[in-house]
């Protein structure tokens, strides 16, 4: 990612949370500890199924008095809806500013050259009155910037930033194995802690209880995580969502995102899994590389 480089995620959605119980309603239903997110410092969480199953990945940014709620715009409608059915007599406003709100991002250097700025996944800093933070699932995906669409160019201007191709950036985090493109596929297919939330800052075991949270916990305190989401490189063929991949005919795991940026469900600990041997699905010939933070 060059320090000159910026990239207009126009595919990320923003809702904004505000009200009195606005914290206490957040709390009790995500992942993370709301309470680290402040002025100085954002979060990623996401909130699950009481099963513990995945339903949605987010960003938490403080804004003004309410929390800004960076999100895959695909899944902002969706979203809005669970946390409207969870809001009951709440005294929280919910509001889809995803028209209004955009998010760019560029490169951790770039960010460090801020005054204040400090070198700490989650760290945030405002330039004027807009959020600024350093990507709180891990820094090597750079800085994000929230800000309203009118000011955008002019912002980008001033901080000598120029427009680069969004492809860039997802290359980038498939390269470190973050899943951050069409992630409703993986709805109700895996456990949250499944999809390395853990790794990437985004579940409070300390916390008291959230939707997903007992089982969450079971699988964390009885160390029976033996599954991961990973990315795949397809080597040849077509990838199949659904599809189950196999080493050395052994069924080891399955395709849950097969598009651009692909993921799969892997049984990492099995031993007929090797990293980075070919391994054979359905119409495709790939390979699964472990991220360097697991």
């Amino acid at each position: 990612m060059n320090i000159q480089n910026v990239y207009i995620l126009e595919d990320r959605g923003i809702l904004y949370i505000n009200g009195a119980d606005a914290e206490e309603f957040l709390q009790n239903m995500i992942s993370n500890d709301i309470n680290r997110v402040n002025e100085d410092n954002s979060c990623f969480a996401s909130l699950l199924s009481p099963q513990g199953k995945f339903l949605f990945a987010f960003i938490i940014v403080k804004h003004k008095s309410g929390y800004f709620i960076d999100c895959e715009k695909s899944q902002t409608e969706a979203l809005f809806k669970q946390l409207s059915i969870y809001k009951l007599r709440s005294k929280v406003e919910i509001m889809n500013l995803s028209n209004e709100f955009v998010v760019a991002a560029f490169n951790r250097e770039k960010f460090l050259k801020f005054k204040c700025a400090k070198d700490a996944p989650g760290y945030t800093i405002k330039y004027r009155e807009d959020p600024i933070l350093l990507d709180p699932r891990n820094k090597d995906l750079g800085a994000r910037l929230i800000i309203n669409l009118e000011k955008l160019y002019l912002s980008l201007k001033k901080l000598e930033l120029k427009d680069s191709p969004i492809d860039e950036y997802y290359q980038l985090s498939h390269q470190l194995g973050i899943a951050q493109k069409n992630m409703n596929k993986l709805q109700n297919k895996l456990f949250g802690i499944e999809c390395n939330f853990e790794e990437l800052n985004g579940i409070d075991f300390k916390k008291g209880c959230y939707v997903g949270q007992e089982n969450t916990a079971r699988i964390k305190l009885k160390n029976k995580l033996s599954k991961r989401l990973l990315p795949i490189q397809l080597i040849s063929g077509k990838l199949t969502e659904g599809a189950s991949i196999y080493a050395n005919d052994i069924e080891i795991g399955k395709v849950l995102i097969d598009d651009k940026y692909p993921f799969a469900l892997i049984k990492y600990l099995d031993e007929n899994f090797k990293e980075g041997s070919e391994l054979k699905s359905e119409n495709a010939v790939l390979r699964i590389k472990l991220p360097s933070w697991i």
